[in-house]
């Protein structure tokens, strides 16, 4: 066990699956304290289970980031069982995907509440933590739809950049507090979720195919490759990093389309 994040008390959003779940046991591995905090509570607990199983420090809380007084609740919880709060990832999310004028007003809501206001909520509690004690970190786990646009994907790309948004204003804001505030962005990266998407395809292999040959390193990423990234961002290594994002997406973003 490495300890890049011995004394770091981290809470997690969406840290039962997928990306969230990479980012609680790679924080866990290298020394920090975690709170799996999900609105899927056995999923988290089985995860924090494991964890605490092979000697870490993990506790799982229920929490719904779109519901302020559910977030203050899980904070709460999270001191009781830690401390003070040092560091905050949001990772929670949903893709919410529609052509804008055949949208259901629910479905806006719905993506606006979970993919930016959550982070709000999570960030509102957790700062008075940071600013009593002159510093703390917050990791946004962003999208590249946050700067590129994909045609059917709306209006998830309206809340990315929103997110975005809110990383630098929030990093601007308390930077002379100590507080750091940044973000990632993931491109395609390979999640339970993601492979559901391509099995609503007739031909699945044909469809993952067809992404990867879009990628210069021709795979999707793994959540451990952003797992790695948010514990660099968490860690004392990155002092000077402020409202700034991390692309994390095989230099897809980069490449140059005719």
């Amino acid at each position: 066990m490495t300890r890049r994040l011995q004394g770091k008390r981290i809470f997690v959003t969406g840290a039962a699956a997928g990306i969230g779940a990479a980012i609680a046991r790679a924080c866990a591995e290298q020394s920090a304290a975690v709170c799996l905090a999900d609105i899927d509570l056995p999923g988290a607990q089985r995860l924090a289970e494991s964890l605490t199983d092979a000697g870490h420090e993990a506790v799982a809380i229920e929490c719904d980031i779109a519901e302020r007084t559910s977030v203050e609740a899980a904070m709460n919880e999270a001191r009781r069982a830690f401390g003070p709060l040092t560091t905050l990832i949001n990772n929670a999310g949903r893709n919410v995907f529609h052509e804008p004028l055949a949208m259901p007003d629910e479905a806006w809501r719905q993506c606006m509440a979970i993919d930016l206001e959550g982070a709000w909520h999570c960030s509102r509690a957790v700062l008075p933590d940071f600013l009593s004690q002159g510093a703390g970190a917050i990791v946004n786990i962003a999208s590249t739809h946050a700067f590129s646009i994909i045609k059917g994907c709306f209006p998830y790309p309206v809340a990315k950049h929103g997110l975005l948004g809110l990383t630098r204003a929030l990093g601007i804001e308390y930077a002379a507090q100590g507080v750091r505030v940044n973000a990632i962005a993931p491109g395609y990266i390979a999640t339970s979720a993601v492979d559901a998407h391509w099995q609503s395809f007739d031909d699945p292999a044909a469809a993952l195919a067809q992404v990867e040959a879009l990628l210069p390193p021709g795979r999707l990423g793994r959540p451990e490759e952003i797992a790695m990234t948010a514990v660099f961002l968490a860690s004392d290594e990155a002092p000077f990093i402020n409202a700034s994002c991390i692309t994390v997406d095989g230099g897809r973003s980069a490449v140059y389309h005719d």
